[in-house]
């Protein structure tokens, strides 16, 4: 295998590479989206310089990805914190667990999702739409939401929520144990169909941790959930601070551009879902 044949490779190990190039579709995506207040000051704790807090809402989310294009289906469980990067509405990702190899692999190696093995599972029991997380065999979040109670007829406010840029913290060591990599990413879904949406009554329950520390950010009241089902497509991400590069405080990206995504607005997300 020559140098040219081996910079081909979408991803590692040579023989059988983890997955392919992207952009990547998602078709029949479900998310259980749960809206709760916490401590401001622990919001502050978690994100890094320069993201900025955006009021004292933050969301756990369930999703069901039975359709992913070089992925597979796999199921999804995050805490998201929505922020500010240089005044732009946005959404820290600040922790991830999936239950499959190549979207845990890409979405690491590729985005910076904070993505660790966790067993993320979103149901319908009967009148109840559920879901539930478990780590290292002990159960570590648990949410529901009233099921299909209230569609949302008008959905362009729900686009406008999945078009908000994600941001990630992306962390690569290099060989010698030093930062290869250290950037604040932004991440933005294209092609977004919702083909679904409805608000309703959720709860949520969140069991300390210490390996998957979603509780460090306590329930202090409840919000409201949103659940949702669409098809769109993840790009390609871009680096909007760079934190080994001694002038990127003098000049960052914007993170205003087209084909964004995420779920956690600031203010009252029932409101904005609505």
């Amino acid at each position: 295998m020559n140098k040219q044949d081996v910079l081909k490779l979408s991803s590692m190990p040579l023989q059988s590479p983890t997955y392919p190039e992207g952009p990547y579709k998602f078709f029949e995506r479900q998310y259980l989206v749960i809206y709760y207040r916490t401590d401001p000051a622990l919001i502050r704790k978690m994100l890094p310089e320069p993201l900025e807090p955006d009021g004292d809402t933050v969301s756990v989310q369930w999703l069901d990805l039975p359709d992913g294009e070089g992925f597979g289906a796999y199921s999804a469980a995050l805490q998201a914190i929505p922020c500010t990067f240089d005044g732009e509405k946005c959404t820290f990702l600040t922790q991830m667990y999936v239950d499959n190899c190549p979207p845990l692999a890409g979405g690491r190696e590729i985005w910076g999702y904070p993505m660790k093995y966790g067993i993320a599972k979103l149901e319908t029991a009967s009148d109840t739409l559920t879901g539930t997380l478990t780590y290292s065999g002990q159960r570590a979040a648990s949410g529901t939401m009233v099921y299909k109670h209230n569609a949302v007829a008008d959905k362009t406010e729900l686009e406008a929520l999945l078009k908000r840029t994600q941001v990630t913290l992306k962390l690569i060591p290099d060989i010698d144990g030093s930062a290869a990599i250290a950037q604040l990413v932004g991440i933005n879904f294209a092609d977004i169909v919702v083909k679904g949406a409805w608000t309703g009554r959720a709860q949520l329950e969140l069991i300390p941790s210490v390996n998957c520390p979603m509780a460090d950010l306590p329930v202090l009241e409840h919000k409201g959930g949103l659940h949702l089902v669409t098809d769109m497509t993840l790009p390609y991400g871009r680096v909007l601070h760079d934190y080994l590069d001694q002038n990127a405080d003098l000049a960052r990206a914007p993170i205003g551009s087209s084909g964004q995504g995420d779920l956690s607005g600031g203010g009252d997300p029932m409101v904005a879902a609505n």
